[in-house]
This record gives structure tokens, C-alpha cells and sequence, in this order.
């Protein structure tokens, strides 16, 4: 009996042992098919939020155009999508949503969503090219300018003009040098004299499109985009001085005479203030 018993307890005892091992190899699986399950929706939501797309407008000049495209793709790669279809090269593209839009930022972070506009500036090449071989109007109204002048007495013979030369040259001018060009100096260009013989200094403040005429009583701050043209002619027997003229409205009356200014720096000026190109 006793033994019975005892035989009893121990198969009780092994199925046990059995029965648990069997629901730990159940369950082990389990755990890992939930985990990989979890990993591969981690995976599905990464891979939907990169191929996330949202469909906007891009206007360009006159045009509108539908683009779809990736919300967490770079304004970069949108220029580069856009340039075979504005036929402008995405270098020359300037993207403006809510402000200028760097390259290196996503649609979802400038704030792209559906529905949006994108402006976009720029100019294909073959504007730019037909820019660089044409004069602009700026540019041939001051070639009208100095030929009229060129056909006319040596500005430093006129009597108006004479008048203030006559007084020598001032002391405290900068040095001139002939037959040369140098780039605009760090500092004001002073010791000049204006048509009433008061001294006179350029300042180019350039980042603000300004060109600074300071004298005694007073500083004007000209808009250079204001300035018509610009005209200079070698002062006569001290060629390494020119006198200039800014074109400040329509007629000879409203130019502004500017006498003793050192050559070397004629050119820059011209440049500084009428440009070389414009490309836009």
C-alpha cells in the first residue's frame, strides 16, 4: 500500500515537472513572436513616415504647378526635382515658404502641408546669358550721359567747374594714382571738395544700399539704386584726380559734382554703385 502510494506521488510529481516544462517552451515562443511582431510594426511606421507624401503647389512666375512629394525630403532634393521641370538648375533656385527656405531643412519642418504654396525665384540660363550680352537701361543712359559729355568743353576748362579747382588741391585729399584701378578702401573716401568748395566724403554702405555724401553741415544718405549715372573725366594736367559727377535726376541741374577724387578708385565706385550684372 505504501509503496503504491508512493509510486503515485512520484508520477504525480514527474507530470508535474512535465506539464511545466511544457508551458515554459510555450510560452517562450510567444514572447518572441510578440516582440518581433512589435519590431516589424516599429519597422512599418518608420518606413510610413519616410514615404510620407503631401501634394502642394509650386508657383513660379506665371505658373502653377502640382508636385507630390516626400514630407521629409530636403528643400535640396525638392530643387532638384524642380529643376527639370521649371528648367531653372536647383543652384540658381531660391525657395520661399513662410521666408527663405534652406536647403538642408525638410518640407515638414518649413511647414509644408496640404494644399500649401511654394514660391520659387529664379532664372534659367538662357536669361542669364542674354542679361550678360545685353546693356541694361541703367547702363546705356549712363553711356548717353558720358557721350554727351565727351562731346562738350573738358569739364575742368568750364568756368563753374574751374572755379573750385582753381583753389588747389586740397591737403588733406587722398593720394591719386594714374593709370591704375584699386579696389574701394576700408575707410571713407575724404578730402574731396562739392561744388561750393565745402569738403566732402563717400561712405558705400553697401549691405543697405546706400551711398552716405557726408559734409560739415550734413551726412545725405542716397539709395544708390537712385543714382541715374555716374560720369568722370580726368582733371586736365593732374590726370591722377578726376572729377565726378551722380546722376541724382533727370537733367545736367540735377547732378552732384564731386572734384579731386583719386583715380585709382573711379572705376570701383562705378561698379559699387551701377553694378556689373543683373542676374534676377
Amino acid at each position: 500500500m505504501t509503496c503504491t502510494m508512493r509510486l503515485g506521488t512520484v508520477f504525480t510529481e514527474g507530470m508535474e515537472v512535465e506539464n511545466k516544462e511544457n508551458l515554459e517552451t510555450e510560452e517562450k515562443p510567444k514572447m518572441e513572436v510578440e516582440q518581433e511582431s512589435k519590431s516589424e510594426e516599429s519597422g512599418d511606421l518608420d518606413a510610413s513616415k519616410e514615404s510620407e507624401k503631401v501634394s502642394f503647389k509650386v508657383v513660379y512666375k506665371k505658373s502653377k504647378i502640382d508636385v507630390v512629394f516626400g514630407l521629409d525630403q530636403s528643400v535640396g532634393a525638392l530643387k532638384v526635382h524642380l529643376a527639370d521641370i521649371i528648367n531653372v538648375p536647383s543652384t540658381m533656385q531660391k525657395i520661399m515658404i513662410k521666408g527663405l527656405a534652406k536647403d538642408e531643412m525638410t518640407l515638414r519642418k518649413v511647414g509644408v502641408v496640404k494644399g500649401s504654396k511654394v514660391m520659387v525665384v529664379g532664372s534659367t540660363l538662357n536669361d542669364v546669358l542674354e542679361v550678360a550680352k545685353k546693356p541694361t537701361a541703367q547702363q546705356l543712359k549712363a553711356a548717353e550721359v558720358e557721350e554727351a559729355a565727351a562731346s562738350k568743353e573738358a569739364l575742368s576748362e568750364q568756368k563753374v567747374h574751374k572755379k573750385v579747382l582753381d583753389r588747389g588741391k586740397p591737403e588733406d585729399v587722398m593720394p591719386g594714382l594714374k593709370g591704375t584701378k584699386e579696389s574701394l578702401p576700408s575707410v571713407p573716401l575724404s578730402g574731396m571738395l562739392n561744388k561750393s568748395g565745402g569738403k566732402v566724403r563717400l561712405t558705400f554702405k553697401l549691405e543697405m544700399d546706400q551711398l552716405w555724401l557726408g559734409t560739415k553741415e550734413r551726412t545725405e544718405k542716397l539709395p544708390i539704386s537712385q543714382i541715374k549715372a555716374v560720369i568722370s573725366e580726368a582733371i586736365k594736367g593732374q590726370e591722377e584726380y578726376h572729377i565726378m559727377a551722380l546722376q541724382l535726376g533727370p537733367t545736367e541741374a540735377s547732378r552732384y559734382f564731386i572734384y579731386w577724387v583719386p583715380a585709382q578708385y573711379v572705376d570701383c565706385i562705378k561698379e559699387a554703385i551701377l553694378g556689373k550684372w543683373n542676374y534676377f
